[in-house]
């Protein structure tokens, strides 16, 4: 499956892991799928949203709370598929990158996702629940990795703007302060 795929972790200044630089971490995952299939569903032109949320002033390895958005128009297959898939339950690239950091999954949802991944800026829209904004190089393209996809696949760090997110009793603003965010693409595969 291919992806294109931004985040935004505004507390992690870090690319190589390690603590985060205020103890708390949160921040949105993104990825639009550029063409891919999960068994026989398609799941091309489908976005998907992840919240993260942790906390490393009891320990650095605190498990991640997550909240996951899925294309509105997305079918009762491709939901599934796409919740498995991004929340590490279908294994391969995913369970093995990311998948053991997720700890509660708070909920998932169908939602009206836009995502702006051009030169000039980065944005993510999750109608009516986040934003988030990320403008301007802060590294050389190519020059950063990141956990998330892999240190194997370098991205490039930007300079985020705005990050708002707010879902029932969970919620967080970022804004006007220069955090950090991350862009790359990269391909996601089954073990199989």
């Amino acid at each position: 499956m291919q992806l294109r795929r931004d985040l935004s972790l505004p507390q992690r200044r870090r690319s190589s892991g390690g603590p985060s630089t205020y103890g708390e971490c949160f921040g949105a995952l993104s990825w639009h799928v550029a063409e891919g299939h999960f068994g026989g569903v398609d799941l091309e032109d489908l976005r998907v949203v992840m919240t993260i949320r942790y906390l490393d002033d009891v320990i650095t390895s605190t498990k991640w709370d997550v909240f996951l958005y899925v294309s509105a128009s997305a079918s009762d297959p491709q939901f599934q598929a796409l919740g498995d898939i991004f929340l590490g339950r279908a294994g391969g690239a995913v369970a093995d990158l990311y998948g053991p950091a997720i700890g509660t999954v708070h909920g998932a949802r169908r939602a009206a996702i836009r995502l702006e991944h051009v030169a000039a800026r980065r944005r993510i829209d999750v109608v009516g629940h986040l934003h988030v904004e990320a403008e301007d190089l802060a590294s050389t393209e190519g020059d950063v990795r990141c956990g998330i996809p892999g240190f194997d696949h370098p991205g490039t760090e930007l300079h985020g703007e705005g990050l708002t997110w707010h879902e029932g009793p969970f919620g967080w603003d970022v804004i006007g302060r220069r955090h950090a965010a991350f862009t790359t693409d990269f391909d996601y595969r089954s073990s199989d």
